[in-house]
């Protein structure tokens, strides 16, 4: 936890320049605002999916619908982050929901809808009100939620990762996002513990997997 990048660092690094100005035109708002709600919306996606791997079977049905409805759009260099991008931008602005990575806002709502359970809405009404971008902030998510999803099943190519290796990594990344707190950890926290017992809308989530992506062909 000392030595290496976080992956919302890495995320970070990748999404500079233009994947950070097309989703800054997409939401109306300046590059600026855009890259601290970008800095608080990664720890919560990542931290949340960290909660979610450290459930019974939780890692296993993330690793198989990475491996399955993911790795297609696995961005090549950071060219490919910015066409991934483009094609998220894409979907959602023709509505033709493309085919292979291009998945449409549409698709990153179904991604949401598994990360976060019933919560979702509660994700995303505090990230608006915590950045300023007010009903924005769902839009932003569902940018973010298939490059995410894409990082992730590019590190699990990569790095050769088993359920158990991306459970680790993921649940690393949660206690880093609460340990470091700001705007994603704190919204991380008061998501999970909103129970008192650090469980998000767990019946929900056991649904990850095979539904993630794979329900919209």
């Amino acid at each position: 936890m000392n030595a290496s990048p976080s992956l919302v660092d890495e995320l970070m690094s990748q999404l500079q320049g233009a994947p950070m100005q097309q989703m800054a035109q997409q939401l109306g708002t300046d590059t600026e605002q855009t890259q601290s709600a970008v800095g608080a919306a990664l720890p919560l996606l990542l931290g949340a999916l960290g909660r979610n791997a450290a459930q019974p079977q939780g890692a296993a049905d993330l690793l198989g619908a990475l491996q399955r409805d993911h790795s297609a759009a696995v961005p090549q260099g950071l060219g490919g982050l910015s066409d991934l991008l483009g094609s998220v931008l894409g979907g959602a602005q023709g509505g033709n929901g493309g085919s292979g990575g291009g998945a449409g806002l549409g698709g990153g709502a179904d991604i949401l809808g598994h990360i976060f359970g019933g919560n979702q809405q509660r994700a995303e009404a505090g990230l608006g009100q915590a950045t300023g971008l007010g009903g924005n902030a769902g839009n932003l998510l569902q940018m973010l939620a298939p490059i995410v999803m894409a990082f992730l099943a590019s590190r699990v190519q990569s790095g050769g990762l088993d359920a158990g290796g991306l459970g680790q990594a993921l649940g690393q990344e949660r206690e880093r996002a609460q340990a470091q707190g700001g705007l994603g950890g704190g919204l991380l926290g008061s998501l999970l513990d909103q129970d008192g017992d650090g469980q998000v809308g767990m019946g929900d989530l056991f649904k990850i997997g095979g539904a993630l992506l794979g329900g919209r062909r």
